[in-house]
């Protein structure tokens, strides 16, 4: 396996020119106002646009799309109506994001097209998108197969395929679904797996599929690491609800998250707070299709300040002006807590997160999760006027002197 990990040596950064990408693509970079590349796509273009297949581990935010999407844009052969490209994405809301991007940098290229599929929507306008022949799809696996399997859309001329979000993917029981697709593909070129963690079953897929990949690791810097603030506040499970409200009528934040560990947690917060007058509304794995669509477009907007999610339906969720991250629930896995805190802090903008913290198997979970990330968490309290103020620090008492 070849290894290419960036170093505080290598301090040159290359421009998107002298990576090779074409003039096309250069001016619609430059129409998006994007400069120099970040880490990720200057050590996953090379290879990618060489055909070599490529695992990239690599932080949240850091430019994975750009990443693959621009080296898979190189690759298409506009003049012939096959299916050329397939990228496949955890959720709904990933896979809508990573199409725009795509969208964005073939301003310059009419012929290329690019459609998305994703289940949660009728059939019929994306058979209707398939039969415009795309070169590139965007879709989840679950959708894809379903359209493979009614015969809507042929694999057999893929060149490149990319896995975005390889851990979360596979972690959310996409393995079998994943490996058929691949196995369908008979004559691939290339296969990019991108992912913050990897995990044992990225790598599984990497041994089954890969020959001769190049490994990538991009490391967290103080640059793409988020800025955020991390405060946790112990209370009784069941005055976890007040607290919330506390900091959302505190009027210092005007777009939060709040996280979850159930859909009937998060169904019952969203209730819960539109009741008390706070315009709130949630996504989870029941929520249609169009109504998360809508639901996203409004906290996009900035016409709903509050949105209440699980893990899973968060994932995707791309916005960058994200004040503030609630924990309502300790999350289950140490990965899920630092996804969630990374949906704020974003574009090199001042985060906050608060953690609440209703029992004592929660504390321990969110040490360990502290621990496991190197994170500092600040334990905060309530004083008497309902302002957020540091806890005080646990008292060492002295060892008792015999006589």
């Amino acid at each position: 396996m070849e290894q290419r990990k960036n170093s505080k040596m290598e301090e040159t950064v290359k421009t998107f020119q002298e990576l090779g990408v074409s003039e096309e693509i250069l001016r619609a970079l430059e129409k998006k106002g994007v400069g120099l590349p970040t880490r990720v796509q200057e050590e996953a273009i090379p290879p990618l646009l060489a055909w070599k297949d490529v695992i990239a581990k690599a932080p949240t935010g850091t430019g994975k799309t750009f990443a693959f999407g621009i080296p898979m844009i190189e690759h298409i052969d506009p003049s012939s109506d096959d299916l050329q490209g397939l990228i496949l994405a955890p959720t709904r809301e990933l896979a809508i994001q990573i199409a725009d991007e795509l969208r964005g940098l073939l301003t310059y290229y009419k012929d290329i097209r690019v459609t998305v599929l994703y289940g949660g929507q009728r059939m019929e306008p994306q058979i209707r998108s398939l039969q415009q022949h795309p070169h590139i799809v965007v879709a989840t696996p679950g959708r894809l197969t379903d359209h493979y399997n009614r015969k809507n859309l042929r694999l057999d001329r893929i060149k490149t395929v990319i896995l975005d979000e390889a851990d979360r993917m596979l972690d959310m029981g996409f393995f079998d679904d994943v490996t058929k697709i691949l196995n369908r593909i008979k004559n691939r070129v290339n296969l990019g797996l991108f992912s913050a963690t990897i995990s044992q079953e990225v790598m599984t897929v990497s041994w089954m599929y890969q020959r001769d990949e190049v490994e990538i690791t991009v490391a967290p810097t103080a640059e793409s690491k988020p800025d955020i603030d991390q405060y946790s506040i112990t209370v009784p499970r069941l005055e976890k609800e007040e607290a919330m409200l506390r900091i959302l009528r505190s009027g210092a934040f005007e777009r939060v998250i709040v996280f979850c560990n159930t859909k009937v947690m998060c169904q019952s917060l969203s209730d819960s707070l539109r009741r008390s007058g706070i315009p709130a509304d949630c996504l989870h794995g029941d929520i249609k299709q169009a109504t998360r669509e809508k639901t996203m477009a409004a906290f996009r907007s900035g016409k709903l300040p509050v949105l209440i999610a699980t893990d899973v339906a968060s994932r995707g969720i791309d916005v960058d002006d994200v004040d503030a991250v609630i924990n309502y629930d300790v999350p289950d896995e140490n990965e899920y807590y630092i996804h969630r805190i990374g949906r704020t802090g974003r574009a090199r903008k001042k985060g906050i997160s608060f953690t609440l913290v209703g029992s004592l198997p929660e504390r321990v979970k969110l040490d360990e999760i502290a621990k496991y990330a190197e994170f500092r968490i600040t334990p905060m309290i309530f004083d008497e006027y309902g302002c957020l103020v540091p806890a005080p620090a646990e008292e060492k008492h002295p060892p008792r002197k015999r006589f």
